[in-house]
């Protein structure tokens, strides 16, 4: 197989992957196609059926949605992931992940090549290829919707349908969405279609991992979230007892308590990568669950001036995600030391979820720098009163100076 054209694709089933698994077919190559299970609603099963029908090779199912969770997720919500302060990543943190799982395979089977079908315009292309290239740097990369003879061919669905109808693939027996969704175990974002007018309301029938916030149970639900080293061990939900250690439970439980709490929907207009503003819409119900309670326990337990360290590395973590560069030494670095900064970042947060909103009601840790004797207006503690003058008047020095500086320039 090694000396023949042989290409991993990756496969969804759906019509635009299809007619390219046959196109490929048309070009000379075997097709393997490739599928990661990342937690989307998916039928695996008639997919292979499906890539087999129209003539790939092999179908091949990688179950990653632990190594997703514990790998991706888990340093996401070290870094307090959110890529310009509003969008945590749930897309961007997948494809790697998928990434990695598609150059495995591509090296069991001998392919000297990788497609997959995302547009000419997004993100996903970056994220696809990069890792490709960063995983086996040998590996050739087809992209069909950035070649010509094939974007000129198909320059729309009714030229997709048509092919379909000539080449036997089987057409979507009900209708398009009026937008294009990609799902995960962390979340499922919309765009495109009439999403692409950013003054259009997404309709709430739109969502499907979270119930809308007025729609959500008029009773709270709480939950104690602990951590070590900066990850998640155990979540508990005081009201029924319920409890979860194990990673890709816990976190599939903090979906399912957040869905239905209305919790994790942001409608935004971000850059993407290659330069253009998009607009987007998510649903990310336990990631927005763990980052509020992660972000509180390290407030209480990390030094103030290592903090401000962390946090910068936070925003470069957050953007080499979303820009593909998982597996760049910049990204392995900032990761690495994100990771040291949470040694001592533990300790138990509780939460109340309820209509949407994720409130911090206490936290606690044997390693806090919160020193209730030294904070209290009861008690003085450490503290001498008398020092906060002479601290005041050495940080007024520099205003004082420049308003009597400005004065004598203006008068």
């Amino acid at each position: 197989m090694s000396e023949q054209k042989t290409v991993v694709l990756a496969y969804s089933g759906g019509l635009d992957t299809s007619c390219i698994l046959v196109w490929l077919k048309e070009q000379g190559y075997n097709v393997v196609a490739f599928c990661a299970n990342v937690g989307q609603e998916e039928d695996f099963e008639a997919a292979k059926k499906k890539a087999l029908s129209l003539g790939a090779i092999k179908m091949v199912v990688s179950d990653v949605r632990r190594e997703f969770v514990e790998e991706f997720i888990w340093p996401s919500i070290m870094a307090n992931g959110l890529y310009e302060d509003r969008y945590p990543n749930g897309t961007a943190l997948a494809r790697p992940c998928i990434a990695r799982a598609m150059i495995e395979v591509a090296k069991e089977e001998g392919a000297q090549f990788v497609a997959h079908g995302a547009t000419g315009k997004g993100n996903d292309q970056i994220r696809f290829e990069l890792g490709a290239y960063a995983l086996h740097p040998t590996i050739q990369v087809i992209s069909p919707w950035r070649l010509p003879e094939f974007y000129n061919r198909f320059m729309g669905r009714n030229d997709l349908f048509e092919y379909a109808k000539v080449n036997g693939i089987p057409l979507p027996v009900t209708p398009k969405s009026p937008w294009s969704m990609d799902a995960n175990l962390m979340h499922i974002s919309y765009e495109s279609g009439i999403l692409e007018d950013p003054n259009t309301h997404a309709p709430d029938d739109m969502f499907q991992m979270t119930v809308s916030p007025e729609k959500a149970p008029d009773t709270p639900t709480i939950l104690e979230i602990e951590f070590k080293q900066g990850l998640p061990v155990r979540v508990l939900n005081k009201g029924d007892g319920t409890e979860k250690t194990e990673p890709l439970d816990l976190f599939l439980y903090c979906n399912d308590i957040g869905g239905k709490n209305g919790v994790g929907r942001i409608d935004i207009v971000e850059n993407r990568f290659i330069g253009m503003k998009s607009r987007g819409v998510y649903e990310t119900p336990g990631g927005t669950i763990l980052l509020a309670a992660h972000l509180e326990i390290e407030v209480f337990t990390l030094d103030r001036e290592v903090r401000k360290i962390k946090r910068e590395l936070d925003v470069k973590f957050s953007e080499q995600v979303y820009r593909g560069h998982w597996f760049s030494p910049e990204c392995e670095f900032t990761r690495t030391c994100i990771a040291n900064s949470q040694q001592f970042v533990e300790g138990v947060v509780t939460l109340k979820v309820y209509k949407g909103g994720v409130t911090v009601l206490g936290r606690s840790s044997k390693y806090s720098l919160y020193n209730e004797n030294l904070v209290s207006m009861n008690v003085q503690g450490d503290y001498e009163p008398l020092d906060a003058g002479g601290f005041i008047k050495i940080n007024a020095l520099r205003l004082r100076e420049y308003r009597r500086l400005r004065e004598t320039t203006n008068s």
